[in-house]
């Protein structure tokens, strides 16, 4: 009986040590926070040619009350690479990431840059998926090698 009563509080010890620690890492909810807010989170580049410009732009707005500061995107991949504003986005203000993906490989695009902000929601995933296909050969017209027939001999 001494174990069980010994182990159940043993366990109530744990549970409450952890709950403790995680209301200690959660910072308090600032309201007049920035909020960012994506215009689209996906961008489907549909099928794409090999070497093709691989960039779009993710467009966003600040919709809270102050100013709002992204910190250095990342991708899931070196074929992927964000440019961001550097600078802080006011309140009301829009701006973009642009995001370029190196379309040397032929093959399906499914990567993702995640956002890091000061908002309400820190982070924010961004996707861009597709095809990227071969380039089609040229054809370049043929040249007619007889000599011996032209329109004019005839």
């Amino acid at each position: 009986m001494k174990k069980i009563l010994f182990s159940f509080g043993l366990l109530m010890f744990t549970a409450f040590a952890v709950s403790a620690q995680d209301a200690a890492t959660q910072p308090p909810v600032n309201p007049n926070a920035p909020e960012i807010a994506f215009e689209k989170t996906v961008h489907d580049y549909g099928t794409i040619f090999q070497l093709a410009d691989g960039t779009c732009e993710f467009k966003f707005t600040n919709t809270g009350k102050e100013p709002l500061i992204l910190s250095k995107p990342q991708s899931s991949c070196g074929c992927t690479v964000p440019t961001w504003p550097q600078e802080p986005i006011l309140p009301g203000k829009s701006d973009v990431i642009k995001v370029t993906y190196n379309t040397h490989n032929i093959g399906p695009i499914n990567k993702t840059v995640t956002v890091t902000s000061n908002a309400k929601t820190s982070r924010i995933v961004l996707q861009i998926k597709g095809t990227v296909v071969a380039k089609p050969a040229t054809t370049e017209p043929v040249k007619s090698t007889d000599q011996g027939s032209s329109p004019l001999s005839k």
